[in-house]
């Protein structure tokens, strides 16, 4: 295979676009990537909701990514991959959620910066991210009450809950061989359930690994590497997508979604996981 396949790789989005003229106000959905992982990270995800017409925000975490380029031409790299703390993911959550709280300013304050702000709906707003951007999804919630909506993809919870909980619908999605409940490989999951009081749901993907929830997974296969995955095709973005527009749609949009309720035939992959029963997940 040609080594510069993925420099070949084309997207759906424009440079600049423009709103659609008869475009009304729409739900936003900011979406945060993983450590040292850019924004495009998510690219399949974003396109998605974009599509679907929700005003996606995309971020590129300053000073934690190998290169992040400001439209002035101005650059940094990843100091924070030169930290030493015995709590860098809480203090990573902290960091980003207040990352969040700029864009949001940015984009619907008096002076927003996008033209496109004034489709903005200031009171349907989500996050999601995979893996450190879905575990500050929590943190942005607690202390931001303009985000009303959260998704977690496969991001270990650093930061504890408090135990006033999280009163806002909030869904976890990740690996079945690291996020079934009970686990002892990473249990923030379970620790962190009782305390999401508002709707909720854990789910786990069969045959899933950490990248089947970013747009990885499936570059990994153009370049003919294997990351362990065992979703053939595009199954990692059509199950994330699904998933995750289902979530915004019902939560931001006031959709009913079935799908949400429980098992799905179409779904197979896909389990349903509470830790107070047996099985954990079906």
């Amino acid at each position: 295979m040609e080594g510069d396949v993925l420099s070949r790789t084309r997207t759906h989005s424009a440079k600049d676009a423009a709103p659609a003229e008869h475009s009304r106000s729409r739900p936003l959905v900011v979406l945060s990537p993983g450590f040292t992982w850019g924004a495009s990270s998510l690219t399949a995800l974003a396109e998605d909701l974009a599509s679907h017409g929700y005003v996606v925000a995309g971020i590129d975490h300053t000073y934690e990514t190998f290169a992040t380029t400001f439209p002035d031409g101005r650059g940094t790299t990843c100091d924070a991959c030169r930290l030493q703390t015995d709590d860098f993911g809480g203090q990573a959550e902290h960091s980003r959620a207040l990352d969040v709280a700029f864009v949001l300013d940015s984009l619907t304050g008096r002076h927003p910066v996008w033209r496109g702000s004034r489709l903005i709906d200031p009171d349907r707003i989500g996050m999601a991210g995979s893996p450190l951007g879905g575990a500050s999804a929590t943190e942005t919630m607690l202390n931001d009450a303009r985000v009303r909506a959260g998704a977690n993809l496969d991001g270990l919870l650093f930061a504890p809950l408090p135990e006033r909980g999280l009163h806002k619908p909030f869904l976890l999605m990740g690996q079945e061989s690291i996020h079934s409940p009970g686990g002892t490989a990473e249990p923030s999951w379970d620790e962190s359930w009782p305390r999401l009081t508002g709707w909720r749901r854990w789910l786990v993907v069969r045959a899933s690994v950490h990248a089947s929830f970013t747009d990885y997974d499936l570059l990994a296969r153009q370049i003919g590497a294997d990351l362990g995955s065992g979703l053939a095709g595009d199954r990692s973005v059509q199950i994330t997508r699904t998933y995750v527009r289902a979530f915004f749609d019902q939560h931001l949009r006031g959709v009913p979604q079935p799908l949400l309720r429980g098992p799905s035939p179409a779904q197979p992959e896909v389990a349903f996981c509470a830790p107070s029963r047996e099985p954990a997940c079906a």
